[in-house]
Order: structure tokens, then C-alpha cells, then sequence
């Protein structure tokens, strides 16, 4: 969270917030909003907040990835945590993760990107048609999202021990 938490007084926005895991990673003068898809997830993680006294989350909501309810250029920061994979359309995800994020802002994506090779590439493409039995798309190209969501990266690193997450750093360039 570092990446999208890396000045003051930041309006941040985190895309599937889920159960709160990341929200006591953010700055104490940051002002941040999540949103998800789940009720019950939002649930626990205004239970976090409360219980955790996380005063630099100033609202979790329910929301949708490919239509956020949001002005323009709203936020300094931009944060989406393992959602790519599971949005039906990548290209209004993309814009609209733009569309929110001022000029020259940040976008974060960590998500998981299938292997192009190797075992594990095997073993991708034969959960690909369980997908939705599953909650997400095993079989996920790196190169397949970025073109799609027009993202700009600047950056891509590993970001658990067997490099099974994935994390963008990208810049808006509307």
C-alpha cells in the first residue's frame, strides 16, 4: 500500500476493499474510501475500522469496479486489490479506475497473471474453465490486462514469496 499512500493528506480510493485487510496500512492523514461488491464483506471491514479506530478511512461503500460512483479526477491514488481478474469487462474497468484518478495519479493493481510458460502454466489453463466456480480467471495474461485496461505501468514486481501475486505500479495518463 505504500505505493498509493506515498504523500500527505492523499484522497485514496481502494477497489474491493473486501474485509478491510489493507486499510490500517494507510497513512493517519490519508482520506480513504473502499468500496465492494459484498455487503457482508463491507460489513467486517467497517467493523475493522471502527474497532481499530482507523480515522484516515473516511468511508467504505458499496460499489462497482466497472462503475464507480465517483466525480472525476477525485483521487490522488488509486487502489485495486485482486479484482482484476474477476471484472467482466477490463476495458471499462480500466477507464473507469482513470476516469477517478487525477492526472499524473497513481494506480496500484496487484492481482494474480497467469505464467506464459512452465508448470504453472499448466496448471492455469486447466482451472481456466472453472472460473466461475473458482471466483477468478486462473488463466489471466499480464499483457492481455494492460492492453485492455489501457493502463500505463511503470513498474511490475512479485510480491509474495512465489511471485503468485502480482503488483502494477501505474501512473494516469489521461
Amino acid at each position: 500500500m505504500q505505493l498509493a499512500n506515498d504523500g500527505p493528506d492523499q484522497r485514496i480510493l481502494e477497489v474491493g476493499v473486501g474485509t478491510g485487510l489493507s486499510l490500517p496500512l494507510y497513512r493517519d492523514d490519508a482520506h480513504v474510501t473502499g468500496i465492494d461488491v459484498s455487503p457482508e464483506m463491507l460489513a467486517k471491514a467497517r467493523d475493522k475500522v471502527a474497532r481499530l479506530h482507523l480515522h484516515q478511512v473516511d468511508a467504505i461503500e458499496i460499489g462497482d469496479a466497472e462503475r464507480l460512483g465517483f466525480s472525476d479526477n477525485r483521487f490522488e491514488a488509486v487502489a485495486a486489490l485482486h479484482v482484476a481478474s474477476v471484472v467482466g469487462d477490463l476495458v471499462r474497468f480500466g477507464a473507469e479506475l482513470r476516469r477517478v484518478c487525477k492526472p499524473g495519479g497513481r494506480i496500484v493493481i496487484v492481482n494474480h497473471f497467469s505464467q506464459a510458460a512452465g508448470p504453472m502454466h499448466a496448471v492455469e489453463q486447466a482451472l481456466a474453465p472453472l472460473a466461475g466456480r473458482i471466483g477468478f480467471h486462473a488463466d489471466f495474461p499480464l499483457k492481455n490486462f494492460v492492453r485492455a485496461s489501457g493502463l500505463r505501468v511503470r513498474a511490475v514486481r512479485p510480491i509474495n514469496l512465489f511471485g503468485y501475486w502480482t503488483l502494477l505500479d501505474c501512473v494516469n495518463e489521461k
